[in-house]
C-alpha cells in the first residue's frame, strides 16, 4: 500500500510552490543587471484548491476574463533558440502537474514554445539560465492597432 504524502513534513523541507516561485522571482529581480530580459519574466496566477466567499467571487470574475486551468506559472516572453519563449511550471516537493498542466506544457511546446516542468526555484532558475543562453532569435512581426 503506497504510503500517505506528509504535506506538512514535504513544505518543512522544501517549502510551499509560493514560496518555491517567489524566490524564483526573486532571483530574477536581482539578475535583471546581468541580464535585462528577465524584467519581462512574469508569473500567472491561477486559482487553485479551496477558496473563501470572497476569493470564490474573485476567481469566478478571472474564469468570465479568461482564466483557465493548468496554464504554466511563469512566462518568459524573450525568443531563444528558434522558441518564440519560455513557459516553466513549478512544483514543490513531491507536487505533481494536473492533467490539465500537462495539457497546456504538450500544446505550448507543439507551438514553439520552451516548456519546462521543474521541482524547486533552484531547478526552475537553472532552467531559466539554460534557456536564456541559447542563441537571440528575433522576430520582426508587429502590429499596431489602425
Amino acid at each position: 500500500m503506497p504510503r500517505k504524502r506528509n504535506v506538512a513534513l514535504d513544505v518543512a523541507l522544501h517549502g510551499t510552490e509560493h514560496q518555491n516561485q517567489a524566490m524564483v522571482m526573486q532571483w530574477a529581480q536581482a539578475r535583471e543587471g546581468q541580464r535585462p530580459e528577465l524584467a519581462l519574466l512574469h508569473a500567472i496566477p491561477n486559482f487553485s484548491g479551496r477558496m473563501g466567499k470572497a476569493t470564490a467571487f474573485r476567481g469566478a470574475q478571472l474564469k468570465r476574463e479568461g482564466r483557465k486551468p493548468g496554464v504554466p506559472d511563469l512566462c518568459l516572453p524573450v525568443p531563444r533558440g528558434g522558441f518564440h519563449g519560455f513557459y516553466g511550471e513549478l512544483k514543490a516537493g513531491k507536487g505533481k502537474a494536473s492533467e490539465a498542466q500537462k495539457w497546456w506544457l504538450a500544446e505550448l511546446a507543439k507551438q514553439g514554445y520552451y516548456v519546462v516542468l521543474r521541482t524547486g526555484w533552484e531547478a526552475m532558475v537553472l532552467a531559466i539560465d539554460t534557456y536564456l543562453a541559447m542563441e537571440p532569435w528575433i522576430g520582426t512581426a508587429t502590429q499596431e492597432d489602425q
